[in-house]
Formats: C-alpha cells, structure tokens, sequence
C-alpha cells in the first residue's frame, strides 16, 4: 500500500515522529507533501526511471521525498552527510541525478552545489543555502494532487565503502503503480509481521539501507516511525516506553553500549510493549547477545542480508540459543559457500558466501561492469557475492566469518578478525577494538589489535598485556595479535561498521600522522 491509501484511511494517525524537535506528520500531511514534491519534481521535468539525490541529517523530508519518488516512478539514493563535498559529489554525478535535495544546516551543501553542475534542480532544507532554492519556498507552488503519470519508484542505494569506492547498487524499477507497494518492502513487511499497529523505533541514520528500508516499510502498513536523530542508550530506551514502541532495529554495538548502561538505568524504564528487536549489519558477538536476550527476553531477531540484496536469511531468539554465532537460515533461494575457483565446499569449511538473485535478475553495479562481474560466481550468473565470507552447518545455519578483504594472510595461515573482535567486545577495560593485518616482512601480514579504551582504563604497557594475556587464554596463542595499539576513537561509520578500510591505510600507506593516532606497544 501507500501513504495516499492510509491519508484516506487513516487520515490524522501519526505516520512519523520526531522526538527531538517534537515535529510529526500524519497520513494526510505526508500524503500532501509528498504530492507536492511530485509535482514539484514533475514540473521540473523528471520522468519515469530519472533519478533523485537526498544529502540530509535524519529530518521528516526524508519521508516526503521518497513519497515522491515512490508515487513517480523515480529512483532515489540517500548519501552518507557525514561524507566531504567531493565524496558526495562523485555519488550525485555518478548515480545522473537531476534532482538534489540537501540540508542547509550542513557546511558543506554549497561547495556540494558547486560541484554538481549537471544536476539541475537543487533545494535546500531547513533554510537557504549558496545555489539551491528553498524547500518550503518550492514546495508552496506545487500542488498537493497526484501527478496523472503514477509509477512504482525504487531505492538506488551505494554500498558503504568499507572496502573501496562507493558502488550504485541498481535494480529495474518495479512495473507497477504506487498502490501495489514496493515488492522489496514486502519482504520486509512479512518477515517480521509488521502491520498497521506497529510503533517502529528507528535508531540509525535514514541514509543506511536498514533504516530507510523498514521505515519505509512500516509507512506502506501504515504504522508510526518513531525517528532518533541518532542513537544514544538511555534516551533509546526512554523512546521505547513514551511511545509504546512494538519493533525496533539495532546493531551490535548499540547493544553493547545499553548494556554498558549502570544497572538502575536499564531497569528504569518500561519495555513491556517491545516484541521484536531486530538486529543485523555487523556480526554480534555470541556473549553480547545472549546478554540481550537475557535482559530483553526471546524478542532479539537477527537477519542477514546486504545493501546488494545478495541472499537473506533470518533467525529467532530460540533458534539462536540451539545455533548460537548464526545468523540463521536462508529465507528463499539458498546459500552457497564457494572456493576462489567457484566450487562449492562442504558443511563446516569457510569461503565466499554467494546468494542467488530472485528471479534469477540479480543486481549491477551502476556503471562498473568489472565490480559486476566481480561479484558474479564464475559459472552461475544469477549467483552474487559482497565479499562476506563464511560456512553453512548440516543444517542449513548459515554463520559468517569476516569479510574477505579483511581476513590476515600471516605466513600463509589465514586468521578472521571477527573471531577476537568478538572475544574482545566485552573486555570492562575495552569501550571498541578493531583487528587488522599490518605488513610484516617476514609473514606478509601480522596481526594487531586496535584498542579504544574505557573510559577509567589507562592504555599502556600493563593493559596492552592484559589484553593479549585474554585473547590467549580464550582463543589460543595462534590467534593472539603480535601487538596493541590504543586510539581515542575507532572510526566507524554511524551505522555501526567498522571503516577498516581507513583504518587498515593508516599502516599500509605508511602516512606520517600514523604515529600521532596511535601508541605501538
């Protein structure tokens, strides 16, 4: 369904909110705002399968925007705003948008401007912005009727690029009008039951495939978003309780931040409406998560999938406990677990995992047909890998390693960082670790750990043995980082993964700030 469908509905339920400014909109506001940049855009001469950029902090013209799109048949990219002007600019002119709506609270919208001179409508929101027309301003022209020419659009989302160039992850336009629904978001809709009753507490940034996915999933039901400007653990909770949350979606080191929490601040607060917390986009450390459950109940689902929409699978809290370290069981087509030559391997052995595309029409990457063929298996072309890599058991329960660019080739051994990472994650003196290979001349690689420390730890040579001494004692002296550095903060990105590509360059392109960052043990 659509906005349109519940503006008749439901006219006056509560379709988003925003708790940190107290701004909302119902059905009936999203519905005629969402006509007005329709018509805004249609005017201004976008047709069916053009495309529309968005470069905004989380704010209530996400929604309005991508209402628009969705009712005419447009694809729309959401860009990381915490990405420089010329990151942003490369993903504007890459993806032909013609139409680009940014923040104008943000400093580097009118450099942006001036470096997407091809992209010809351009609407600054929240105030005015060097070389782009109001948002309000435009919108007061427009009409708040549909445009006659209704077609289903489509998200166009770029991956990440944890490890390389941000790629446009491009799929045909659904043929179909706006009251069908996106068939993607049906998906989502059945996988966890939502409907026109569920209170979504959404945690991360609007740019992120995740949360525009199920918010806009939850909107096509014609259920609430509640919307974080970004997350923070105990207003995270005082959410779930003010609006009665019923669902709500996480990643690994949210869970490890709340439950870091003191004790009388988790039980504060009442959760007893919250029935399904859904967590994914980074592997979460089995002790943490069976923490979650401890404290929340079997409410915790997982699910595994990517931007790419390379496969997807889902497990419950009670599975989990019988599978613990798996991220379920395919949910359609299945997994596949391959050698570099494409050869599929046994249960229990790690390697690429490949998920075969609907239909057998799997993804492209937009203008890069080598990325494309990369991530094609050699002899199925309907077979798709993003580099994770990882083993399914007897049973089907798939469990995931690392991603392939960041396993450690040390003397031709191959190590999985996620391994001591995840037995790192709850270490009291550890607030985030990251592990990485570094060159060394004798092995190719060697293993370190990157440390930010807790708050009340000191780093230095007493806690760099500490924490060797722990990995040693749980996982062995194979898998023991040959050194520790400590940093005062790992980047990552706000979705919660780790930018190892950023962090891997500070040691292997030998730049000079290198020593600054870090204390080599």
């Amino acid at each position: 369904m659509h906005p349109g469908i519940h503006a008749q509905t439901q006219p006056d339920r509560i379709a988003i909110v925003r708790p940190s400014t107290g701004e909302s909109l119902t059905y009936r506001e999203l519905d005629a705002r969402a006509n007005r940049v329709a018509n805004l855009l249609y005017d201004a001469g976008l047709r069916r399968g053009d495309h529309v950029a968005l470069y905004l902090e989380n704010h209530l013209a996400y929604f309005e925007v991508i209402w628009a799109c969705m009712r005419s048949g447009l694809y729309f990219t959401p860009i990381n705003f915490h990405l420089t002007a010329p990151e942003a600019a490369y993903i504007v002119d890459d993806c032909d948008a013609k139409a680009l709506v940014a923040s104008a609270g943000l400093d580097q919208v009118p450099e942006l401007g001036r470096l997407t001179p091809r992209c010809e409508v351009k609407l600054s929101v929240g105030g005015e912005a060097e070389g782009f027309r109001p948002y309000e301003a435009a919108l007061a022209g427009s009409a708040e009727t549909p445009i006659a020419d209704q077609w289903l659009g489509a998200m166009m989302l770029y991956s990440s690029g944890t490890t390389g160039r941000p790629k446009g992850i491009k799929r045909p336009l659904p043929d179909g009008k706006p009251d069908s629904g996106s068939p993607h978001t049906q998906v989502l809709i059945a996988m966890f039951s939502l409907d026109s009753d569920v209170v979504y507490l959404s945690t991360a940034p609007m740019y992120h495939a995740a949360p525009i996915g199920y918010t806009s999933a939850v909107v096509q039901r014609g259920g609430t978003v509640v919307m974080m400007d970004r997350f923070e653990p105990e207003t995270a909770l005082r959410l779930i309780e003010e609006h009665k949350v019923t669902h709500s979606q996480w990643v690994p080191t949210m869970f490890i931040r709340m439950l870091r929490l003191d004790p009388e601040i988790r039980s504060k607060y009442d959760l007893s409406s919250h029935r399904c917390a859904i967590h994914a986009a980074a592997p979460c450390p089995v002790e943490v998560k069976k923490r979650m459950i401890e404290w929340w109940g079997p409410i915790v689902e997982e699910y595994y999938s990517s931007t790419e929409g390379a496969g997807i699978s889902r497990i419950s809290s009670r599975e989990w406990l019988d599978h613990p370290g798996s991220v379920g069981r395919s949910m359609g087509t299945p997994f596949h677990i391959c050698d570099e030559e494409g050869k599929e391997l046994p249960p229990g052995e790690p390697g690429l995992i490949y998920g075969e595309a609907p239909g057998g029409v799997g993804f492209v990457y937009h203008k890069d047909e080598e990325k494309t063929a990369g991530a094609t298996h050699p002899l199925h072309p309907d077979w798709r890998t993003v580099g994770d890599v990882g083993y399914l058991d007897e049973e089907g329960y798939l469990y995931l390693t690392d991603r392939k660019a960041f396993v450690i080739n040390s003397g031709g051994v191959n190590i999985y960082p996620q391994q001591i990472e995840d037995a790192l994650a709850l270490h009291p003196r550890v607030a985030d670790v990251a592990v990485i290979g570094v060159p060394n001349a004798d092995l190719g690689e060697e293993v370190k750990a990157v440390v930010q420390p807790a708050a009340d730890a000191r780093p230095g040579e007493a806690l760099a043995q500490e924490i060797l001494a722990f990995i040693t004692e749980r996982l062995g002296r194979q898998l023991t980082p040959r050194s520790v550095d400590f940093v005062d903060e790992l980047p990552r990105l706000p979705t919660g993964k780790l930018a190892k590509k950023e962090l891997r360059a500070r040691y292997w392109d030998n730049r000079p700030e290198t020593a600054s960052l870090s204390s080599r043990i």
